[in-house]
């Protein structure tokens, strides 16, 4: 049904009253990848941030159970 009645019923393309960007698509692109890979660095760093004050943590439990 979307193949035949498809273009008919584009609602987002018929209304005019959304903001738009004023960027291409290419350039729209590449701030899309930039901003995925900010975000997927950011992630990672505090992945990395909270093994090490996990590991911190464990090895001081671990030095006082230990000391018993």
């Amino acid at each position: 049904m979307t193949a035949i009645a498809g273009s008919q019923f584009n609602i987002l393309a018929n209304l005019n009253s959304f903001p738009r960007i004023p960027m291409n698509e290419g350039e729209l692109a590449l701030s899309g990848v930039i901003t995925a890979v900010a975000i997927a660095n950011v992630s990672l760093g505090g992945a990395v941030l909270g093994g090490i004050a996990g590991m911190r943590f464990h090895r001081k439990v671990d030095k006082a159970g230990f000391g018993r």
